[in-house]
């Protein structure tokens, strides 16, 4: 999967949660900026996760660029 469709998709999967569960974040845009820190700090586990186990890691720089994307959305 391409990082911006990854990107995409772990955003969605957060704001989709946020948007279907009686929260006071009813807004959608309100859902879109919680998901993707949610995302962004989900990125960071696995990155770190990786590291942890492979040195090095060759899945860091594909992490790195989902977490640009994410940023960019």
């Amino acid at each position: 999967m391409k990082p911006k469709d990854k990107a995409i998709s772990l955003v969605d999967s957060y704001r989709i949660i946020l948007m279907n569960k009686d929260t006071e974040c009813g807004e959608e845009i309100l859902c879109t900026v919680i998901a993707k820190y949610c995302a962004l700090i989900a990125v960071d586990e696995v990155i770190q996760a990786m590291d942890n186990v492979m040195l090095p890691n060759p899945f860091k720089q594909y992490w790195n660029k989902v977490k640009q994307e994410i940023e960019l959305l």
